[in-house]
C-alpha cells in the first residue's frame, strides 16, 4: 500500500508569533524535527528543532502559558536532581519570546533542594529551511550541515537566508553526526536553593523577504472594557494581542501596515483576508485600512495575464517570495496571484466604510483612480459571459478552482452532495458587488467624480437577475442558492453564504428577514457558531473544511450583519456559540473548528490544521464588540447610529477608546439595552435607532 502524504497536524501544538516570525512547538516547549514544528520567517522554516534536556534526559512537562503578547512560558521538572523527596525540588522554565528576526529563549533553572544540584543543560538544534508549501504537504526535507565559527555560535546559509544561533556561555558540539543536529550545553551547578539563567538566541538575515514586520506599535487604540459577560473582555485582550504579532509591511513600504493572514500557512499579504480583517478593525481607528488600502492598490492588476490571474482593476489575492505550489493536488500559484473573485470587490467596500469611519479626505483622494479601476473591473472583467453575474473560472489548471473565501475545490456542492462545475456564479460574490457597486457611487458622489448614476443602475440590476436565478424552495421555504453552476443551475445547498448579503442591499426587507430565518435553524447554528453547511445537505461533514465547519470570521460577518439588521435573537445566539468556543479555545479562537452539535459534545472540537491566531479571526473580537455596543457612525453623513445587541440577554457593556473620525468615544450600555456614547467629534449627533425587525421562529414556506 502507498502512505499517503499527509498535511502535518497543529492544533495541539504551542504558538509564538512576532510577524514575520512564528514559532510552534509541542505543550512541554519542544520543537521537535516533525510535522509543522518549527520556527518560521516570511514563508521559511528557519528552526527545524529546539530540543531541551538535561542530563540528556527528557524533562516532564508541567504546565504552559501566555508570557506577554509575543510568548509562552512552559514549567517542566527534573525529578531525579535534587532531594529524594516525594515533592520535586528542581523545575526548569522556558521562557520562548518571537522578536522580528527570530527567537529568543530563556531557560530558568531553580533549584528548592537542601543539597547542591550538578547537570548539563542542553539545546539540540537543527534547520532545514524548508519552504512553508513543502512543510504543508508533509513533505520530506533533508537538515543542513551547522557551520561553527565564534565561541557559542552556529551557523546555517541557503537560497540567501542566513539563519544564526548564539548561546551565551555555552559549548558547541556539531561534529561527526552533530554537523545536522548540532547541541549547545552548559554545565550547571547550583548550591543549596540556587538557581541560574541561560539564555540562547535566533536572528534571520532574509534580504529577499517580501513582508517584513513594522517597527512602533500598532496604530489602533486598545480599549478599556467592561461587560457583564467577561468572556467578551478577555477574548477582546488576547485578539488584541495576537492581532499586533500578526503585523506586517511590504518590503519597502515599511509605513503601510496590514495584517499577516495567519501562523502558520498564510503569514503574509492575502487580499481577501488583510481586507476583512481591517474591515472588522475599523471601530479601533482608520489607519490600518488606510495601509491595507494603499498596499494593495500598489499592486492593482494593469493587464489581462491568465498565468497569474491578473486583470485590469483587480487585487491580487496573495503575494509570496516564490512559486506555492503542493505537488499532490496539483496547486501551483505564482509568486502574485490575483485568483480571488471577491478581493476587488471588497478593497471598495473597505475605502466606503473607512470613510464612513472618518478615514480623512487628504488619505482618499489619493485612492480614487484605484477606486475608479476596481469599478471598471466589476463592469469589464467580472462577468465574462455578459448575463449580469460575477464568475469566475481557473483557467490554468493549476490556480485555485474556487476563489471566493470557501476556496478548497470541494466547496460548492448540490444538496445532493454532488460537485458545481465551473464557471461558479458565487451568492455572497453577488452581494459584495452590489455593496461595492452603491458604495462605489456614493464615494463618487462626495469627491465630485463621474460615474455614480452608472453604478447605482449596475447594483440594480443585479439585484433583479440574483432576485430571479438564486432563490429555490428548500426545507425552510424559500431560500438562496449557494451558487450558480456552469449551466447557471441554482447550487441548492442550505449554507452560511447566505448570511454574507444581510446589509449589502441585495436583499429586500422580507428577503433579509427570510435569511434571518434560515441562519437560525438547528441545522446551521447548532454548533458553537454558524455552520459553513446545513447538516441536512448530503456534503456535510462536521470537519471538512468548508462544508460543515464552523469558521470564526464567518460566524461574526454573519452576527454583525444580523444585529445590525435589528434581528436581535438570531445574533445573540451566534454570539453566544462564538464566546463558548473562544473560552474552549483559551480566547485565541482558530481559524475553524468542528461543526458538531453542541448537545453531542460541550465543546467544540478542533480543526487539526487551523492556523491559530489568524487575522480574521482574531479581528471578529472586534466585530462582536461593536455590534454590542451598536456603534454605527457616518462622519461624512454627520449622524452616529446606536443600536445595540447588548443589554438582558448579553448584560451590559461600557467601551471607552473606540474611535469615530480619529476620535476616542466613550459607548455604554446598560443591561436594559439603553444606550449613550459621549465624545463624539463636532458635528456628529445621535441618531434615533431604527425599528428592530423581530426574528421568529415560523418559517416561510
Amino acid at each position: 500500500m502507498i502512505e499517503r502524504q499527509l498535511q502535518p497536524l497543529l492544533h495541539e501544538l504551542v504558538g509564538v508569533v512576532l510577524a514575520p516570525t512564528s514559532a510552534l512547538g509541542d505543550a512541554t516547549g519542544q520543537i521537535r524535527p516533525t510535522g509543522v514544528q518549527g520556527v518560521f520567517h516570511a514563508d521559511a522554516r528557519v528552526l527545524s528543532r529546539a530540543e531541551l534536556r538535561v542530563d540528556d534526559r527528557e524533562l516532564e512537562g508541567l504546565t504552559r502559558g501566555d508570557d506577554g503578547p509575543h510568548g509562552a512560558r512552559f514549567v517542566s521538572l527534573a525529578r531525579w536532581l535534587g532531594d529524594p523527596v516525594p515533592d520535586p525540588t528542581v523545575r526548569v522554565d522556558r521562557l520562548r519570546r518571537a522578536t522580528r528576526d527570530g527567537l529568543t529563549e530563556e531557560l530558568r533553572v531553580v533549584s528548592t533542594a537542601t543539597v547542591p544540584v550538578r547537570a548539563t543543560v542542553s539545546i539540540d538544534l537543527g534547520c532545514d529551511l524548508a519552504p512553508i508549501e513543502v512543510v504543508k504537504s508533509g513533505g520530506a526535507v533533508t537538515p543542513l550541515e551547522a557551520k561553527t565559527g565564534q565561541p557559542g555560535v552556529l551557523t546555517w546559509s541557503a537560497e540567501g537566508i542566513t539563519v544564526t544561533v548564539t548561546g551565551a556561555g555555552a559549548d558547541v558540539l556539531a561534529t561527526g553526526e552533530r554537523i545536522i543536529a548540532p547541541r549547545l550545553a552548559w554545565p550547571v551547578e547550583l548550591p543549596p536553593g540556587g538557581e541560574t539563567v541561560l539564555r540562547w538566541r535566533l536572528t534571520v538575515e532574509d534580504p529577499r523577504a517580501v513582508v517584513i514586520g513594522p517597527a512602533g506599535e500598532p496604530e489602533w487604540s486598545r480599549p478599556d472594557v467592561t461587560a457583564d459577560d467577561r468572556r467578551l473582555v478577555r477574548l477582546l485582550d488576547r485578539s488584541l494581542d495576537d492581532l499586533r504579532g500578526l503585523r506586517l509591511a511590504e518590503t519597502g513600504a515599511p509605513r503601510d501596515v496590514f495584517l499577516g493572514a495567519g501562523v502558520p500557512w498564510f503569514l503574509t499579504l492575502f487580499g481577501r483576508d488583510s481586507l476583512w480583517a481591517a474591515r472588522m478593525m475599523l471601530p479601533l481607528g482608520t489607519d490600518l485600512a488606510a495601509g491595507t488600502l494603499r498596499v494593495l492598490a500598489r499592486r492593482q492588476g494593469t493587464r489581462v495575464d491568465p498565468a497569474t490571474g491578473e486583470a485590469p482593476g483587480k487585487i491580487l489575492h496573495e503575494l509570496r517570495r516564490h512559486e506555492f505550489a503542493l505537488p499532490d493536488d496539483g496547486l501551483r500559484l505564482p509568486p502574485v496571484y490575483y485568483g480571488t473573485v471577491d478581493a476587488t470587490m471588497l478593497w471598495v467596500n473597505l475605502l466606503h466604510d473607512a470613510w464612513r469611519w472618518g478615514l480623512p479626505a487628504e488619505q482618499i483622494e489619493p485612492l480614487l483612480p484605484y477606486l475608479e479601476a476596481a469599478l471598471r473591473w466589476l463592469g469589464e472583467h467580472a462577468d465574462p459571459d455578459g448575463d449580469g453575474l460575477v464568475e469566475y473560472v481557473d483557467t490554468t489548471g493549476h490556480g485555485l478552482s474556487n476563489q471566493g473565501w470557501k476556496d478548497s475545490g470541494d466547496a460548492v456542492r448540490f444538496h445532493d452532495g454532488s460537485l458545481a462545475t465551473a464557471p461558479i456564479v458565487l451568492a455572497e460574490v453577488q452581494g459584495y458587488a452590489h455593496e461595492a457597486a452603491v458604495n462605489g457611487a456614493a464615494l463618487l458622489d462626495a469627491f465630485g467624480r463621474p460615474g455614480g448614476d452608472r453604478w447605482r443602475e449596475h447594483a440594480a440590476a443585479l439585484a433583479r437577475r440574483f432576485r430571479d436565478s438564486f432563490w429555490v424552495d428548500g426545507r425552510y421555504g424559500p431560500q438562496p442558492a449557494l451558487a450558480l453552476d456552469r449551466d447557471k443551475r441554482p447550487v441548492d445547498s442550505l449554507t452560511s453564504n447566505i448570511g454574507h448579503l444581510l446589509g449589502t442591499g441585495l436583499l429586500t426587507g422580507d428577503e433579509e428577514d427570510q435569511v434571518a430565518r434560515l441562519l437560525t435553524t438547528d441545522t446551521l447554528a447548532g454548533g458553537f457558531g454558524l455552520r459553513t453547511m446545513s447538516t441536512e445537505d448530503a456534503g456535510f461533514s462536521p470537519l471538512s473544511y468548508h462544508c460543515g465547519s464552523i469558521w470564526t470570521h464567518d460566524t461574526a460577518i454573519v452576527l454583525a450583519g444580523l444585529a445590525r439588521a435589528g434581528h436581535r435573537d438570531a445574533a445573540l445566539g451566534l454570539a453566544e456559540g462564538l464566546l463558548a468556543a473562544a473560552e474552549a479555545f483559551d480566547y485565541r479562537l482558530p481559524e475553524l473548528y468542528g461543526g458538531d452539535d453542541r448537545s453531542l459534545v460541550n465543546r467544540p472540537v478542533p480543526y487539526p490544521a487551523a492556523c491559530r491566531p489568524q487575522a480574521w479571526a482574531a479581528a471578529g473580537a472586534v466585530l462582536l464588540l461593536q455590534a454590542a455596543t451598536g456603534l454605527y457612525p457616518d462622519v461624512p453623513g454627520g449622524t452616529v447610529r446606536l443600536a445595540p445587541l447588548a443589554g438582558a440577554e448579553l448584560g451590559a457593556v461600557a467601551v471607552d477608546g473606540f474611535r469615530v473620525a480619529n476620535t476616542p468615544v466613550h459607548v455604554t450600555v446598560d443591561r436594559t439595552g439603553e444606550a449613550t456614547v459621549t465624545g463624539l467629534p463636532t458635528p456628529l449627533t445621535p441618531a434615533l435607532p431604527t425599528q428592530r425587525r423581530p426574528t421568529t421562529p415560523t418559517l416561510l414556506r
